[in-house]
Parts: C-alpha cells; sequence; structure tokens
C-alpha cells in the first residue's frame, strides 16, 4: 500500500534548506504532496513577495516533489482532510506545534502520524533561511 506524505510552507525564496526538508519529507513515504500557502495564511512572517502560483511552480518542479498544490485561502486543514496522508511531515523549524496539530486531526477524524525533519547544517557560504537571504541581499544592495 502506497504511502502519502504531505510537507506545507511558503517557500517563497527556495533554498537548500527548502530542498533537506522536501527531500526527507519524500522519504518517509511513496508519495510526496506539498501544500504551498496562500499569502492570507502567512502570519508568522512578513507576507510572501512571490504569488502563490509562482511559489506553487516552483515548488512543483523540484524532484522529490510529486505534486505541489495551493492551500486553502481559509483553512488549512482542507486540503489535508482531501488528501487523507498518512505522514505530515514538518521543517525542523517550522512554527507550527506537533500536539495542536494532532488534536485537530484527531478532531476531524484524520488518521496520520506527524514528524519533524531534521535540521541541515549550512555548507561554507550557503544561506538557508528566506529571511537571512532577503537581510544579505539588502546589506549587499544598499
Amino acid at each position: 500500500m502506497s504511502r502519502t506524505v504531505v510537507a506545507q510552507g511558503t517557500f517563497d525564496i527556495v533554498h537548500p534548506g527548502h530542498v533537506h526538508y522536501l527531500e526527507e519529507a519524500a522519504g518517509m513515504g511513496d508519495r510526496l504532496v506539498v501544500i504551498v500557502a496562500r499569502r492570507s495564511n502567512v502570519d508568522h512572517k512578513p507576507a510572501p513577495i512571490c504569488s502563490a502560483e509562482q511559489r506553487r511552480a516552483v515548488v512543483d518542479a523540484l524532484a522529490a516533489v510529486d505534486e505541489a498544490i495551493l492551500g486553502h485561502e481559509e483553512d488549512i486543514f482542507v486540503p489535508i482532510e482531501a488528501l487523507d496522508p498518512d505522514v505530515i511531515a514538518l521543517g525542523h523549524d517550522q512554527h507550527h506545534e506537533e500536539a495542536a496539530i494532532v488534536d485537530e486531526l484527531d478532531r476531524r477524524g484524520i488518521d496520520c502520524e506527524v514528524r519533524r525533519a531534521s535540521a541541515r547544517e549550512p555548507d561554507a557560504g550557503e544561506v538557508l533561511s528566506s529571511r537571512q537571504i532577503v537581510e544579505r541581499i539588502l546589506e549587499r544592495r544598499e
């Protein structure tokens, strides 16, 4: 039986940390579906610069990803209900509280495991944070 894994994120500036997260998530099952957050759901950091469709297309082009879809405008669990995954993979530093996700999955009758991907240490010169990439651009352009 095939195991579906769901990963999610904003993916405004895709960097090696994102690739690590998605490759590790893909290794948790047989099929990886990535839910790309809508601008309206990004409230824990500055709004994305790139459009949702552009971000979805870039994520969809990554080798580890079987399919990338846009998240729901109001209820982030709607696509999860539709996909009925076996695993939800969280990034090592994503702000989501695992216990709250498990509680909501239980409330909705969705039986899946919640796992957190490992961190990846940057190689020399690498920047593994969209915020740090933006800061470096601003420093060098000013």
